[in-house]
């Protein structure tokens, strides 16, 4: 960009000599002062142009892709995100949702955008650590195909029981499972997704047996919680914060080791003896690979800027997301690493490729 501004400003001189001598000679004849300005103007901007085009981002409306239904936590993030990022850059950042598959469409729809900052993603755990475990044949490759801007928050999960299930406590719920093998069950938002993944772990860590039973997502299995049909499942705090208040579900432990805003009583499962149990679904914000460093650099810069805003911040903790500090550092081993950490807790699942 320097190098720009300096050859902009040589090429300024250059003309403003030709042309001064141009007009020095032709004084005489009466040459408006209006036609040497044009001339100027026209010899000049070619130069302008290409300086300015260097600094023009974004240059036209963003695309910022959710995989979730409107009210999910990717849209939500991304609602939230791009209404702060419209009035940080004075262009329009617009949220397109693309819900189901896992966030395999989305993926895909930005794994194959032009690398210009004009197509972002907030993409998930799921898009990035989960999938590639459990899909056969992904139509985009996890890693190579994207930029990693930042990470942005954290979501954990909560394990809730209906309160027809005669414990109050997570020790009186694992000694009771013990006691009833195979006779408790669980509710999921599906196979393979991170409320499965996570109770897998939390069986296998407190060795006990439940039966699985799959819904087609959040919403139908908080539903199955409340109507009795299931005893226990994790869930997202945002689908039972009110239920839990108002008494229709029990809370016993929340799935990351730091506590949330929203429910700052409810303990960790670490707190309660599961020593580095740590579970939850990290949401950033992503682009097609080859993204421009400058491009990374001033997003960065304008997403970390947003999630501090007291608003921002305060709707993060209402909907019991953990703001990930540092979310720019070492992003893709961090990304790395949930591969490495949703492998095994797969395999303790015993969840294999489709």
């Amino acid at each position: 960009m320097m190098r720009l501004q300096v050859e902009f400003v040589q090429s300024i001189g250059l003309v403003n000599t030709v042309v001064t001598g141009y007009v020095r000679r032709r004084r005489q004849t009466g040459m408006k002062r209006a036609w040497i300005s044009l001339f100027l103007m026209a010899m000049v901007s070619p130069f302008y142009a290409v300086a300015q085009g260097q600094d023009a981002y974004p240059s036209k409306l963003v695309r910022m892709i959710a995989p979730a239904a409107p009210g999910g936590n990717p849209d939500v993030l991304a609602r939230l995100l791009a209404q702060k990022l419209t009035d940080a850059f004075g262009r329009p950042f617009v949220v397109e949702n693309m819900p189901g598959g896992g966030g395999i469409a989305g993926a895909v729809a930005v794994a194959n955008a032009a690398a210009d900052g004009h197509t972002l993603f907030l993409g998930d755990s799921g898009a990035f650590a989960i999938n590639p475990i459990l899909i056969r044949n992904l139509p985009y490759r996890a890693i190579q195909d994207f930029t990693f801007i930042t990470a942005l928050v954290g979501v954990p999960t909560v394990l809730v029981l209906n309160p027809s299930v005669p414990a109050t406590t997570l020790q009186e719920f694992i000694a009771l499972a013990k006691a009833k093998p195979g006779q408790l069950n669980f509710g999921s938002a599906g196979n393979g997704s991170i409320h499965h993944i996570t109770m897998a772990v939390f069986l296998s860590t407190a060795g006990v047996d439940m039966v699985h039973i799959p819904y087609k997502g959040g919403s139908p299995l908080v539903a199955a919680l409340l109507a009795g049909d299931v005893h226990a499942g994790f869930s997202g705090i945002p689908n039972v914060q009110q239920s839990i208040r108002a008494g229709k579900l029990r809370v016993l432990g929340i799935s990351t080791l730091r506590r949330s805003a929203s429910l700052p009583d409810v303990p960790t499962l670490a707190e309660q003896g599961m020593s580095g149990f740590d579970l939850a679904s990290t949401i950033g914000l992503q682009g097609p690979a080859g993204l421009s460093r400058e491009i990374v650099g001033r997003l960065q810069a304008a997403s970390a800027r947003a999630l501090r805003e007291p608003d921002v911040t305060q709707r993060i903790n209402n909907l019991g997301m953990i703001f990930m500090e540092n979310g720019t550092a070492d992003y893709v081993a961090r990304v790395n690493a949930e591969v490495d950490r949703y492998a095994a807790a797969a395999k303790v699942a015993g969840l294999k490729p489709d």
